[in-house]
């Protein structure tokens, strides 16, 4: 982040008061923000506050007659390493995936070749609307990282998803992707070091079923998957993200299997290869259930008996077979002597690394992961860090595996 450049476009709605507090968050990262203020953003924040919180001029008017003689819309558009649409009001997605330009934002959102980030904010029923999502679509293929809302209470009184991320969560995603040497810009021709490379990565849970509304399962959330799958994908590699049920967005530019049983899954991952490099980050369920046709219900004869079967081993199954990618990883969720059971795992699996972790605490479900990166070379220990920042440190490690491969 240290002298990195961001451009923040500020739009209209309840939710531009979050960009004083996202503007502190690069600055106090060492980083610079320049403003554009839309005329909807202004009735919530004023320049003069952006102006004393960046330290540099807010730009307003796309009719300012000094900036304009110098084209500062071009300028501004081109001078940034990250644009960022925070705000995103449907009303200004909508005219950037339409390509209008009306106003200074977004005549110079048009006129950038710099990567764009957009941040959505507004009512749950305008998210939700079928032109709000092809939007979002279009601006996903055009190259914009759209985030996803949060969900929670809204300013209108209503409840869903909609509401602006969090200012630390948005710096979080900031911060990552100017962090990363190999940021794909749209437009852009240099190659990035996995263009070309195929990679497979699992997620999420298994859902075992019982009967048909009861199901074994495990609280995996899917985050560590789906942010390492983003981070390959930011690198240059064709993603196929094999996921159990996650209440989780694929991220741009993968492509998402969806799956529900670990049978589902070590199908899924077959009919996926060949593939370079498999990350299995999955939690698949160790057994499952002979499934009873209809729900089972309380009785007379007390608790009813499960039959439990092994589920297949998709790791060392992938380790043995005739189509083994060239780097296979597999992860590890323990509870105690994380690292020795991690050495034990990396030798019956078969497979290249473990990454280990400790899931004793809420990590499970949490946003901070701390691993350890177990390899026939030895043990290292990662300190904790946001499951992003644990994602693009191993993304950046498939990388260097893969090119001297």
């Amino acid at each position: 982040m240290q002298d990195k450049r961001v451009l923040l476009v500020i739009g209209g709605g309840i939710a531009a008061y979050k960009s004083c507090e996202l503007i502190r968050l690069i600055r106090k990262a060492g980083g610079a923000v320049t403003c554009v203020l839309t005329e909807g953003g202004s009735q919530f924040v004023t320049p003069m506050t952006l102006a004393a919180l960046s330290e540099e001029k807010v730009y307003t008017s796309l009719w300012d007659l000094k900036d304009e003689a110098e084209m500062g819309h071009i300028q501004l558009s081109r001078e940034a390493d990250l644009v960022v649409v925070c705000p995103a009001t449907a009303d200004l997605m909508a005219k950037m995936a339409a390509g209008i330009a009306d106003d200074l934002a977004t005549t110079l959102l048009l006129a950038t070749d710099t990567q764009v980030l957009a941040v959505p904010a507004m009512n749950v029923r305008m998210w939700d609307h079928a032109a709000t999502q092809r939007n979002v679509e279009r601006l996903r293929d055009d190259g914009v990282i759209v985030m996803h809302p949060d969900s929670g209470a809204m300013a209108c009184g209503e409840y869903g998803e909609g509401r602006l991320p969090e200012p630390d969560a948005v710096f979080l995603e900031i911060e990552s992707l100017l962090s990363s040497p190999f940021l794909k810009i749209p437009g852009a021709e240099a190659a990035l070091p996995l263009d070309g490379k195929h990679i497979l990565v699992t997620a999420g849970p298994t859902q075992e079923p019982i009967d048909p509304v009861r199901y074994i399962a495990n609280r995996s959330s899917g985050k560590q998957g789906y942010a390492i799958a983003g981070a390959l994908a930011r690198l240059g590699a064709r993603v196929t993200l094999v996921s159990g049920p996650v209440s989780l967005e694929a991220p741009r530019g993968v492509d998402r299997v969806d799956i529900q049983t670990a049978r589902e899954m070590e199908t899924a991952v077959e009919n996926a290869l060949p593939a370079d490099a498999a990350i299995l980050v999955a939690a698949v369920a160790d057994w499952r259930a002979e499934a009873a046709p209809r729900k089972i219900k309380k009785g007379a004869s007390g608790t009813p008996e499960l039959t439990l079967i092994e589920n297949p081993d998709i790791l060392a199954g992938l380790a043995k077979s005739d189509r083994r990618p060239d780097l296979l990883i597999g992860f590890a969720a323990e509870t105690d002597k994380v690292v020795g059971h991690a050495k034990a795992k990396l030798d019956r699996k078969g497979c290249d690394w473990i990454v280990a972790n400790d899931v004793s605490g809420d990590v499970m479900g949490g946003d901070d992961n701390a691993v350890h990166l177990v390899t026939a070379d030895g043990v290292e220990s990662w300190e904790q860090a946001s499951k992003t920042d644990v994602a693009r440190k191993l993304a950046q490690r498939i990388a260097d595996q893969l090119g001297g491969s």
